[in-house]
């Protein structure tokens, strides 16, 4: 496989819950919330990334924080491309004026429609890229998390991010079999602030049940079974109240969630050709993104699935690297996009 220099070319995961930027020779230099916060009356950004997020919940009428990507694909084209700007000047902040404009890779889910797809090479493009290149999210995945792509063998890749879980088999540097749901992170949250809101009529923000989701939150029951005290307003009385909730009640609330992720597995593994499905049950499933860091969730896999799973070693950053290293084999890219749910994009 060929390899070109792409010099200060850029890698994006444009992620639901987080945008990484992945610069050759310095690894992840951007790691941000993908929130946007804007005004209403003037229609300017206040601000973007983790000053955005940490205004989420805490706004002014006049103020609103957006989420610009949902479900791993964008939902409001003109923020997206003023936070791709932000964070590709933010990237290359150190760099000449007179530089070029980088090539950029940025990853897309799976699943993705060529209305999508297009929607995110525009936005790129829009935000200072020379050119754009998709890559499958998955695929993404397995190259940063040094899984043998190339290679005659099968790899299987399940990426549970914020907005969408990526299943698949890789083999030969492209996508055999994938399913893409959009059931991860984020329905883990609601899935959390729903069953408070049901049990203790208690109303949380989405911060509190990510807080939870990372603290407590388990896929499996727990004998030591921790507790955390929980704060929200009380929706009979309207004032604030304080509950302690324990792991237990969230591994119940999150049991349907736990279970579209597994059952997307399930779906991949029957699609998989015999031959690579022997490689999968050898070799293991790979486990990557945010999602893969709840608590006894390898565990419950491997129990459903009766294969060894195993939790990549940055589960956080395989994405970006991935995107960023997919870099050096941009004809192959060119030829072959990886987007498994069509053979061209044009």
């Amino acid at each position: 496989m060929a390899k070109f220099n792409f010099g200060q070319d850029l890698g994006i995961d444009l992620g639901t819950a987080n945008t990484l930027v992945y610069l050759n020779g310095k690894g992840v230099i951007v790691r941000e919330p993908t929130v946007v916060a804007m005004n209403n009356s003037t229609g300017e950004i206040e601000a973007v990334g983790s000053n955005a997020r940490n205004m989420i919940g805490r706004t002014p009428g006049n103020i609103s924080v957006i989420r610009p990507m949902q479900g791993g694909v964008i939902a409001d084209y003109d923020i997206t491309a003023i936070m791709m700007k932000y964070y590709i000047r933010l990237a290359q902040k150190s760099r000449s004026s007179f530089a070029r404009k980088p090539n950029v890779m940025v990853c897309v889910p799976s699943g993705i429609t060529m209305v999508e797809e297009r929607a995110v090479i525009d936005a790129t493009k829009q935000a200072g890229a020379k050119d754009a290149f998709p890559i499958a999210e998955p695929f993404a995945t397995a190259i940063g998390a040094g899984l043998p792509v190339w290679d005659p063998t099968g790899s299987l890749i399940v990426d549970i991010g914020g907005g969408t879980t990526e299943v698949a088999v890789i083999s030969l540097g492209g996508i055999v079999t994938s399913v893409s749901v959009r059931t991860a992170g984020d329905d883990m949250d609601q899935a959390i602030t729903q069953y408070i809101r049901k049990k203790y009529s208690l109303m949380i923000g989405e911060r509190t049940a990510e807080s939870i989701k990372m603290d407590i939150g388990s896929a499996n029951v727990q004998v030591d079974n921790p507790e955390m005290d929980v704060r929200g307003r009380d929706l009979l009385t309207g004032l604030p109240k304080t509950i302690t909730i324990t792991a237990n009640e969230i591994t119940s609330a999150l049991t349907d969630t736990i279970s579209a992720i597994v059952d997307s597995i399930k779906d991949t593994l029957e699609k998989t050709p015999p031959e690579l499905a022997a490689d999968v049950m050898e070799r293991g499933i790979v486990l990557s993104g945010g999602g893969a860091l709840l608590h006894g969730l390898d565990e419950v896999i491997s129990e459903k699935t009766h294969m060894p799973v195993f939790i990549a070693d940055q589960p956080l950053d395989n994405v970006a690297i991935g995107t960023g290293k997919a870099l050096e084999y941009l004809d192959h890219f060119r030829s072959y996009p990886n987007i498994s749910s069509r053979s061209s994009l044009d």
